[in-house]
């Protein structure tokens, strides 16, 4: 399964949303600085499908807002 992903770095608290076109938008605590928002993300997106850490990859994006992220079971 491939999500298109949206990140919100230095937001409040950790969520993850879906919107109205069918992506995501994820709010992560973590700062963009030395791939942190990357990590929070595969985490937050592990918890949310209760996958393990390993089956979720980021696919593209890895230095930009939107990303595309891999699940795999």
């Amino acid at each position: 399964m491939r999500l298109k992903v949206r990140v919100v770095p230095r937001s409040a608290k950790n969520a993850l949303l879906r919107r109205e076109d069918g992506s995501y938008r994820a709010r992560l605590n973590a700062p963009p600085v030395d791939g942190k928002a990357n990590i929070a993300l595969i985490d937050l997106v592990s918890e949310k499908f209760k996958v393990k850490r390993s089956a979720v990859k980021i696919v593209s994006g890895h230095k930009a807002r939107d990303k595309v992220v891999k699940i795999t079971k």
